[in-house]
């Protein structure tokens, strides 16, 4: 089963090195522009597929011509798409999902799915941990974008600072937990005070401005400890 996984992250590497770093920008604007018409469309597969048959094994070509054949159509695809980061996204959770597949029916039965899954099922730490992370993501910074929003309704900008936050939030609460849980509460000083110097050392903020901001980075931190906490409770 480790000869699986070690499998699978070589042919992850494999395409985060092909997609990312040796995918010339050049490759990018002819494929816009060409669509399916375009050679370097086909020598980006070609290359993608080359590096994870290289890194997988001789005896998997049949993969390697999956992953040639899959990564043109999708990138293909979203050469017709809008700039916008879900086509994006989209266009990455569709060649994992391919991966994910390669590996699946190269090494997997449904029967250790099931039995992975019932074991899984019965781990109430895992449970908690994933209800602790959908929690600081949109709940938490739902419940405090409603708790702040006396201070926020007095800000001019209040759309576009607190659509920033919103993310902010989200990460920061989440990095927090993963030191709570870690039991790194140092490193949790370092985070806050980090944000502090950049966040709030700007010259001519209205003081209605800075005690929103101060407050909502006050709920934000203080939810990701307790649920972090609570977990370890």
């Amino acid at each position: 089963m480790i000869a699986s996984y070690i499998w699978l992250t070589k042919l992850i590497l494999s395409h985060l090195i092909t997609d990312f770093i040796l995918q010339p920008l050049s490759w990018v604007e002819d494929r816009n522009k060409k669509h399916y018409a375009s050679g370097k469309l086909y020598l980006h597969g070609l290359v993608t597929a080359l590096l994870a048959w290289l890194m997988m094994g001789w005896q998997y070509w049949l993969v390697a011509l999956v992953i040639l054949v899959t990564h043109v159509i999708i990138d293909g695809w979203k050469s017709y798409q809008k700039p916008a980061v879900i086509y994006f996204l989209t266009d990455q959770l569709m060649h994992l999902l391919v991966i994910a597949a390669c590996w699946y029916f190269t090494f997997i039965k449904w029967s250790d799915l099931q039995l992975a899954w019932q074991q899984f099922n019965e781990q109430v730490y895992a449970w908690k941990i994933i209800t602790a992370f959908v929690f600081l993501t949109t709940p938490a910074g739902i419940l405090i974008g409603q708790l702040t929003k006396q201070w926020r309704d007095k800000i001019t900008d209040a759309d576009s600072l607190a659509n920033a936050g919103k993310w902010i939030g989200m990460v920061e609460r989440i990095i927090i937990l993963l030191f709570v849980l870690q039991s790194q509460y140092s490193a949790i000083g370092l985070l806050v005070a980090a944000k502090g110097i950049i966040r709030f050392n700007e010259k001519d903020r209205p003081e209605i401005k800075t005690e929103y901001l101060v407050i909502g980075t006050l709920m934000s931190i203080a939810a990701a400890v307790i649920t972090g906490l609570l977990i370890k409770l």
